[in-house]
């Protein structure tokens, strides 16, 4: 198997290594990512990725990334509302309604994220 090179095989001509910087909060980013994903089995993982994204997201202002961290909490405070919500209400069949609702729309946008992300891409692209 040939080994390729990044920066010499690449077809996009507009390709530019991440600075320092941004690097440092596309890694921080992932990991807030991927721990509210594990929050959907463990719950607790739920609540350190978006605590996580509040505490970094000043760090990573004026980052190419900045909008994930922005992505990230909103996801956050809207699933943990929402699934109150749905959770308080499921003894009507609206309450089961909200949190499938809410599980799709948290699940795309994590999704989302995570695609963007992995392309050094933002999120609102």
């Amino acid at each position: 198997m040939a080994d390729f090179d990044h920066d010499s095989n690449t077809t996009d001509s507009n390709y530019q290594p991440l600075s320092a910087r941004d690097d440092s909060a596309k890694t921080n980013a992932l990991f807030a990512y991927i721990m509210m994903g594990l929050g959907y089995f463990t719950g607790i993982c739920w609540f350190i990725g978006g605590i996580w994204a509040i505490v970094k997201i000043s760090d990573y202002r004026g980052t190419q990334f900045e909008d994930h961290y922005a992505n990230i909490i909103s996801v956050f405070w809207w699933g943990l509302g929402l699934t109150i919500i749905g959770m308080v209400t499921t003894f009507i069949f609206i309450g089961w309604l909200i949190l499938l609702g809410t599980f799709v729309w948290s699940i795309f946008r994590l999704v989302k994220g995570l695609a963007n992300l992995t392309s050094n891409k933002p999120y609102n692209r």
